[in-house]
């Protein structure tokens, strides 16, 4: 009987056209019909909104949807890409923390750690401005591959260690010297230091790692001691070669009551980049 009336629609125009009709205003209806509470995420401060129950990414600046933004989560295999709409939909087998990652042409690239209670999310892009540099939008691991289940977001590392240093060069012109430059890292996590086993962010009782280290051409610029999402590290104009190539290195930080060999802490970063914000005169 099925297949009779699937040869009906199919040869007759009237009852092809009607029954296409009927399918769209079915996917509309379901599209729209359930509303509930959305979590705005922007910059790492969350507000509420009412909103529909897909998620969207939208212009932070005038709240326009943003089509064909691609969503990423790493730890689950997961790619999909807003619609016209801006909407999308979360992978429903998210049950640890996992990093969320969304990059779009012109827009700065954004991710937040999201779990099984993070519920809707309308996510705010930012555009980019003339001087903002893409360094990595993949995600990185870096370590030895020797790490503890109960080390800080271990159940989210996807990747495999490229070892325990990073390094990308960029170039900053010399215009660019009335502005000062900023390394942001999107989101990081797997840093087992004592503050973030203070803080609770790993289950590890018996031993605690030294924190990675960022290094702008050679010289240690920083320690990150938590893990978390946009992160802003300060670069020295003095260390900046203007229109010359500059290398900023990441280390992995070491676990520090292992006496008989290196044990690297391995941790995971996302959406780096270099973001100049216009000194105060």
């Amino acid at each position: 009987m099925m297949n009779f009336l699937k040869v009906c629609i199919m040869k007759n125009p009237i009852m092809k056209q009607l029954f296409f009709s009927t399918l769209c205003l079915a996917v509309i209806f379901f599209l729209t019909a359930a509303q509930t509470g959305a979590t705005v995420i922007q910059g790492g401060i969350n507000t509420s909104e009412h909103a529909q129950n897909l998620c969207k990414v939208t212009d932070k600046n005038n709240g326009a949807p943003i089509p064909y933004a691609r969503i990423t989560v790493p730890a689950k295999n997961f790619t999909t890409y807003s619609d016209s709409k801006g909407q999308f939909a979360l992978p429903n087998n998210i049950t640890n923390a996992a990093i969320l990652s969304a990059t779009k042409e012109n827009y700065k690239p954004f991710s937040i750690t999201i779990n099984k209670n993070t519920g809707i999310l309308t996510i705010q892009l930012e555009k980019s401005k003339p001087f903002d540099i893409k360094l990595e939008s993949d995600l990185c691991h870096l370590g030895d591959n020797n790490f503890s289940g109960m080390s800080a977001n271990a159940c989210q590392f996807k990747g495999r260690a490229i070892g325990p240093v990073y390094n990308k060069t960029f170039v900053i012109s010399q215009c660019q010297q009335n502005q000062q430059p900023y390394l942001v890292i999107g989101s990081i996590i797997g840093i087992d230091t004592a503050l973030a086993r203070g803080i609770g962010q790993n289950s590890i009782t018996t031993s605690y790692a030294s924190p990675p280290c960022v290094y702008l051409n050679g010289q240690k610029i920083c320690e990150i001691q938590i893990n978390g999402d946009n992160q802003r590290i300060y670069l020295p104009k003095g260390l900046i070669k203007f229109n010359q190539k500059n290398t900023i290195t990441i280390k992995a930080g070491r676990n520090l009551m292992q006496k008989a060999y290196v044990d690297y802490d391995d941790i995971e970063f996302i959406n780096l980049s270099i973001e100049n914000f216009n000194i105060k005169s």
